[in-house]
């Protein structure tokens, strides 16, 4: 790589890393990935705090990560699912876990 082409990739990691700050990121777009779930679906399944839940899906829904759907069933819930962008994070989740396999092992 020249010199150019790091400052590059160094500004795409930095504006991804910002875009999954949060350490429940993963764990939530994980729980997502097998289908939609309602809010307290995701707090139960993940047992992440109420605000830190909502925290959370609020940035990774502004980062365009996750699509809220008020459903009008009663009473009124809330969904959460993957977009399309987020969906396609599915390749960095792999490389994540052949390179937990490789060295994370005891």
């Amino acid at each position: 790589m020249n010199h150019n082409s790091d400052d590059i990739c160094l500004i795409s990691i930095k504006t991804i890393t910002d875009i999954f700050s949060s350490k429940w990121s993963f764990v939530i777009m994980g729980e997502l990935y097998s289908k939609p779930k309602r809010f307290n679906e995701l707090r139960r399944n993940t047992g992440i705090s109420t605000k830190s839940l909502s925290d959370a899906l609020k940035s990774l829904e502004a980062n365009g990560i996750v699509t809220r759907t008020v459903l009008t069933a009663s009473p009124v819930t809330v969904e959460y699912s993957l977009t399309e962008k987020g969906r396609d994070f599915e390749g960095v989740f792999v490389s994540m876990n052949k390179w937990g396999d490789k060295w994370l092992k005891d």
